[in-house]
């Protein structure tokens, strides 16, 4: 049988292979899957975004690195695959979401956020002289409808979720996520199983090696958590007293 690319169907975005796929989609969803772990967790006092740093090169400040994301003062966004892509991705988003706030005098909705940013990788899927973003994002925050979380492919698909994983070994972390989770966890236990589940994968759990950010629903404020509160919640999953019911082992 004749490969995809002797029909061309994996140099063209535009052009359907006889299975019905978009290649260029498809590779787009594989720089994701080399991307660096990354989490989302939501439960009933806010939502987390959390995301591995890896140490590349000795001369590298991890601190130049970044993979989650401030758009508005109630929503987040952590990203996995090409950050370049990603980097793009989120300068629209917070666009978007100013735009919203000057025109209507309230934050925008996260959903609304997340099918904006979906609706711009589609276009990116349809037209030619563009390539789809090699990107997933994790939208997570708090609006009028509580805490919320959708993820984002390269295809431009959303959905929502109350925990979600992506990146390098995102199936493995989505198994422990599934037998872990609970919506009725508070937010530090919530940060905790963010942290167990990137512990299955991270190459040093130290807290320069983890970036975390959160939206609580009493304050609806994005922050992310600095170095030192990041090294007490790692002293306390090592402790035993994270969420869930074991100490994941650690890769």
């Amino acid at each position: 049988m004749f490969s995809p690319q002797i029909y061309g169907y994996d140099r063209a975005i535009t052009i359907f292979s006889p299975e019905g796929e978009l290649y260029q989609v498809r590779y787009a969803g594989e720089a994701v899957k080399r991307g660096w772990a990354t989490v989302g967790i939501k439960c009933v006092d806010g939502v987390v975004l959390a995301a591995e740093k890896r140490k590349v090169s000795s001369l590298i400040d991890l601190d130049s690195i970044e993979k989650v994301y401030m758009v508005d003062d109630h929503v987040g966004i952590a990203a996995s695959g090409l950050l370049s892509d990603a980097r793009v991705l989120i300068e629209y988003a917070r666009q978007e979401a100013q735009t919203h706030k000057l025109l209507y005098d309230e934050f925008i909705d996260i959903e609304l956020l997340t099918k904006r940013i979906s609706d711009l990788k589609q276009m990116h899927t349809q037209y030619g002289g563009v390539r789809p973003f090699g990107a997933a994002l994790i939208v997570g925050g708090v609006d009028k409808h509580g805490p919320r979380l959708f993820q984002t492919d390269p295809g431009g698909i959303y959905f929502g979720f109350h925990a979600v994983a992506m990146g390098a070994e995102s199936g493995r972390i989505t198994e422990f996520l599934e037998k872990e989770y609970k919506y009725d966890l508070s937010l530090n236990d919530c940060i905790k199983l963010a942290i167990r589940a990137l512990n299955l994968v991270l190459e040093a759990p130290e807290p320069d090696r983890l970036e975390i950010g959160v939206v609580d629903v009493k304050t609806r404020q994005f922050r992310k958590l600095p170095s030192d509160e990041i090294s007490k919640y790692l002293q306390e999953v090592r402790g035993g007293s994270g969420g869930g019911s074991q100490q994941p082992s650690q890769s």
